[in-house]
């Protein structure tokens, strides 16, 4: 895929879904702006009113009236977390993107990844990474990659955030990994919501091999 796409991001309004419209808006693609309450003002993003865990209208967006997208993006987060909520709703974009013949990212969560140090360790499990408190939306990530690997559509990928991902300042610094957590030089596993979403976009343009990736800050002398 390259420049041109026309992307639907489900979860527009969201901390990620939101800097998602931006960057690819910067990069000359179209969006589909796609939430329960969406707006815009910009002429390239055109907003949808959907429910995600509304079947028909997930399909309607991606391959109805706006004409069939390129790629959707699933960025939604539920607090506090509702794993069946999650999983219906990946279920739902993954069975409208196989009709659709869409290619899906989801953005998911750092506890289905493998341990630092210890494979066959998840994250999700890990106390080092992830506090009690924080377990059962570990638990969720985990549960919507497995959505994902028992689905027919094979044309996915599931990207983890590392173990810190918060709003801030986009540097288009960032090392890709697969599906063990990623640590920065200062021993962090951290990136920005805005630097997120460059790995995202910078995967539909040019997808890598693998269903399962991951993403740091990268703070390592250029």
């Amino acid at each position: 895929m390259t420049a041109g796409m026309k992307i639907a991001v489900l979860g527009a309004t969201g901390m990620v879904g939101s800097r998602l419209i931006t960057e690819a808006r910067a990069r000359g693609h179209r969006v589909l702006a796609l939430s329960r309450k969406p707006g815009s003002d910009d002429p390239r993003v055109t907003p949808v009113a959907v429910d995600v865990t509304d079947a028909d209208a997930v399909r309607e967006a991606l391959c109805g009236a706006h004409g069939t997208v390129d790629a959707a993006v699933l960025a939604v987060r539920t607090h506090p977390a509702d794993q069946e909520f999650l999983v219906g709703a990946t279920r739902t974009v993954l069975d409208a993107a196989a009709e659709s013949g869409s290619r899906v990212l989801v953005v998911g969560g750092a506890g289905a990844l493998r341990s630092p140090g210890d494979p066959g360790l998840l994250v999700a499990d890990n106390p080092t990474y992830v506090p009690a408190a924080w377990r059962p939306v570990a638990a969720a990530g985990v549960a919507q990659l497995r959505a994902c690997q028992d689905h027919a559509l094979r044309d996915w990928v599931y990207l983890s955030p590392p173990a810190v991902l918060e709003p801030g300042e986009r540097t288009g610094r960032c090392r890709r990994g697969t599906d063990t957590l990623l640590t920065a030089a200062d021993g962090r596993s951290w990136i920005s919501a805005e630097d997120l979403a460059v790995a995202v976009i910078d995967e539909l343009e040019t997808p890598g091999p693998d269903h399962h990736i991951t993403v740091v800050h990268d703070d390592r002398p250029s």
